[in-house]
């Protein structure tokens, strides 16, 4: 299992996207702010599969929960 603590360059690693820190800032400032009716994972520039993990990140409270919570609070600024 891996206990590593994750951050945003693995988190969007893991979601198939660039991953450096200027195409994650300009990720967040272009998507960014999400509507609070919005959950994350349901937002409409996500993948199928990427709204999946998301979502089941959340769910399940794994080790990628408290990254996904992180972006969240970014992505609503």
């Amino acid at each position: 299992m891996d206990t590593s603590k994750h951050d945003f360059s693995t988190l969007f690693e893991q979601l198939g996207m660039p991953s450096d820190s200027v195409s994650i800032e300009s990720f967040i400032a272009q998507h960014s702010p999400l509507p609070p009716e919005i959950a994350l994972q349901d937002a409409p520039f996500w993948s199928e599969s990427q709204s999946h993990f998301l979502e089941e990140g959340l769910e399940d409270d794994s080790d990628w929960a408290e990254i996904i919570d992180e972006l969240d609070a970014l992505m609503r600024h």
